[in-house]
């Protein structure tokens, strides 16, 4: 073959290359711009946790099974809550003393399971049926995002450089699942003061070529034990 036909060959090889080029899917412009763990946002809600706790206008005082159910609602708060812990009474019940006795020992109970008075908002409410002390309290909770199925993902596809189009998600979603507190989110709660004894202590040791990292025990260690050691 002459050279000017290896010349001609060249180019047009060259030309059903780019024309090849031309016709492959573009790379998602999201996947230059955006991180990947940015592509699937945890979401915060906010839900409203209700206690309703019937009265009995003959009794002053909660049933045992009304106690406990008071009880575990105020744990709930101590542990998710935000905010005040309100608790509502009956206005205009045929017995006043039985809503106010209720709230009474609804509070006395909080405080024994570490709520400050100062959490608790008072208030009341007309009922129309049967008289209703009401406790409630806001709290957040983490949603996952969607996750494309892998079914619908053709992995094998290697006509562009981009990556899967779920990649990361499965991440966020275990995130969501293991946030213990979901307001952290939402940048609202105030860092605690740094150690600065602590620090000196640290920054000491650093000068004198001294080890700077808590003692461990062997119940903190990583080794394994050899107690079955064969």
């Amino acid at each position: 073959m002459t050279k000017s036909k290896l010349t001609v060959s060249a180019i047009l090889l060259a030309s059903v290359g780019l024309a090849a080029c031309s016709s492959s899917p573009a790379v998602p412009v999201e996947y230059i711009d955006t991180p990947v763990l940015e592509r699937f946002d945890v979401g915060v809600v906010e839900r409203l946790e209700t206690l309703e706790i019937v009265l009995d206008p003959s009794s002053n005082r909660l049933s045992i099974d009304q106690r406990e159910q008071v009880a575990d609602f105020v744990r709930a708060y101590a542990d998710v809550g935000q905010g005040p812990l309100s608790m509502i009474l009956p206005q205009g019940s045929g017995n006043p003393q039985s809503a106010i006795g209720a709230v009474a020992e609804a509070r006395e109970i909080a405080w024994k399971n570490g709520i400050e008075y100062k959490e608790i908002r008072g208030g009341a409410s007309p009922f129309e049926f049967q008289p209703v002390v009401t406790l409630s309290f806001r709290r957040f909770e983490a949603v996952a995002p969607e996750c494309e199925s892998l079914g619908s993902v053709d992995i094998a596809s290697t006509r562009t450089n981009a990556d899967l189009p779920n990649l990361g998600c499965s991440v966020r979603t275990n995130l969501a699942a293991m946030i213990a507190d979901p307001s952290d989110l939402l940048g609202n709660r105030e860092l605690d003061p740094g150690d600065s004894a602590r620090r000196h202590i640290t920054f000491q040791a650093y000068r004198q070529g001294e080890q700077t990292a808590s003692q461990r025990n062997d119940g903190e260690s990583g080794t394994i034990s050899d107690a079955i050691d064969n």
